[in-house]
């Protein structure tokens, strides 16, 4: 079996747009596509002043606000957990402490 898979996706109502993709990406690229343009749709009934093209502007802000943003909670946790090992290590090892007595 193929590892990758040529599927077709339609944003905003655009020409279909070919893609080659890993198989077990399917999901993630379908729920995608999906999101956007329930986005694109609700935007543009919310909208009706702003042309197609504002709104699949306003919709690309919105999924990378997201994604930054969930990307620097991701930092802010793996700095928390550092620390946290860190503090676990001093506890468990006694790494950096003194020497147990004897």
């Amino acid at each position: 079996m193929k590892d990758t898979l040529n599927i077709t996706i339609r944003i905003a109502g655009h020409d279909p747009m070919p893609l080659q993709i890993q198989r077990n990406d399917e999901e993630i690229v379908r729920t995608a596509e999906y999101n956007v343009n329930r986005l694109f749709n609700n935007w543009t009934q919310r909208f009706k002043e702003k042309s197609k093209s504002e709104i699949l502007a306003m919709v690309a802000y919105r999924f990378a606000e997201l994604l930054y943003t969930q990307n620097a909670r991701l930092e802010q946790t793996n700095r928390l957990l550092e620390s946290f090992e860190a503090d676990l290590d001093k506890i468990l090892l006694d790494v950096g402490g003194e020497p147990p007595r004897q």
